[in-house]
């Protein structure tokens, strides 16, 4: 399995009643053989510009596992993209190397955060110089 960030904007004239848009998402996901991990409603936000004629949408985020066989990330996103419900999705995958940040941060007892995200600076450049 590997990890994913989604965020989904969906149609802002279905705020009020977002649950069969979400049903339809997680049933997409969970055909593709998907878990969903965490999932976030970030509310209605306005659009930097116009997509579909709309100028706002409520955003959707979530975290989820999908299988590692070819194309189950492809598929959907196509099946996202022809959702009448959907005005844009964008699924990427998580970054191993940010994982490893968080987790080393977590580990860290005590100490300053400001420190902390110095250090972690140091450590990822130290890495890409490898």
């Amino acid at each position: 399995m590997r990890e994913y960030e989604l965020t989904v904007l969906i149609h802002p004239d279905l705020e009020m009643n977002l649950q069969p848009a979400l049903d339809k998402v997680k049933k997409i996901i969970e055909e593709a053989g998907g878990k969903i991990t965490k999932e976030v409603d970030e509310g209605k936000k306005r659009l930097a510009y116009s997509i579909a004629g709309q100028d706002f949408a409520v955003y959707y985020y979530f975290e989820l596992d999908l299988p590692d066989e070819k194309g189950k990330a492809r598929k959907v996103t196509d099946m996202l993209d022809i959702a009448d419900e959907i005005l844009r999705s964008l699924l990427v995958t998580v970054d191993e190397n940010r994982l490893r940040m968080e987790a080393k941060r977590k580990a860290r007892k005590g100490g300053n955060d400001d420190e902390s995200e110095d250090a972690d600076a140091e450590e990822a450049a130290k890495e890409k110089e490898e």
